[in-house]
């Protein structure tokens, strides 16, 4: 492989890269953000849930999937923001979506599992070279 040849694969993994953090930060900004905007609805469902402190769990997943969101958009502390997503991505699947009778739930889970994947993927291999993460190096 030549030098060109690598470098334009190395732009491309870039542009892959960031098109992939774009895709996968909306879902988790426009959740948080309607979490935050509708904290009582949000902790009503929480607390159906059985989750303790409804109120404060609400807030805490709307900041985490808005800011985490947030970060892995513009690619700051990306490994650590994916990291963090990923759990509570896990997380959702364990409090909310374990009735493997429902179909709906499981194909949540399944969605989540994947979600989850891209989010360590990205945690492994770095928000690539359109990200702050990039230009504090």
């Amino acid at each position: 492989m030549s030098f060109q040849s690598e470098t334009a694969n190395s732009g491309l993994n870039s542009i892959a890269v960031l098109i992939g953090r774009v895709f996968i930060s909306i879902l988790f900004i426009l959740a948080g953000w309607a979490k935050l905007t509708a904290i009582g609805g949000t902790a009503g469902y929480f607390g159906s849930l059985g989750l303790p402190m409804p109120t404060v769990t609400a807030v805490l997943v709307g900041l985490i999937e808005f800011l985490g969101g947030l970060a892995i958009l513009i690619g700051f502390q990306t490994r650590i923001a994916a990291v963090i997503v990923a759990l509570f991505t896990i997380g959702a699947i364990l409090v909310a979506h374990m009735d493997f009778s429902d179909g709906l739930n499981v194909m949540m889970a399944q969605k989540n599992l994947a979600i989850a994947g891209g989010l360590l993927a990205l945690a492994a291999y770095g928000a690539g070279s359109y990200s702050v993460d990039a230009k504090l190096r």
